[in-house]
């Protein structure tokens, strides 16, 4: 599976923009050099960082642990409150996107089915 490191990036600039932070403070936060912050913010230079690098940003962002990584490789990052998944387990973190889709489609035709009923008891009463 491919490492999207543009997406990582979005990722920490949009959270850092919602909280108002500079590089620096997210460097002191996550303890991760201020250099290492700019590559991976600014997209400069795509190289394999450690999983502890990617979760001491997740965890000073206050996202989930594991919320990084699930970004780099294409996956639905888990919500905060979460247990930890084995991503080393790649059959298990597919499996892991593969329910949490299939959550969301179950809520989704749950509404669509409310939406439907509400309509055809409008249409209903209409014609009486």
């Amino acid at each position: 599976m491919s490492e999207d490191w543009a997406a990582v990036a979005k990722t920490i600039n949009e959270r850092v923009l919602e909280l108002g932070w500079k590089q620096r403070e997210l460097a002191e936060r996550s303890q991760v050099s201020q250099a290492i912050v700019r590559e991976i913010q600014n997209h400069t230079v795509e190289r394999k960082r450690s999983d502890r690098t990617l979760e001491a940003l997740s965890v000073a962002l206050g996202l989930h642990p594991q919320h990084l990584a699930a970004v780099l490789h294409g996956r639905i990052p888990p919500s905060l409150g979460q247990p930890r998944e084995d991503m080393e387990d790649a059959v298990s973190a597919r499996l892991a996107v593969i329910e949490r889709r299939l959550s969301e489609i179950t809520e989704q035709l749950v509404d669509l089915q409310t939406d439907i009923t509400g309509l055809v008891r409008r249409d209903g009463n209409r014609g009486a």
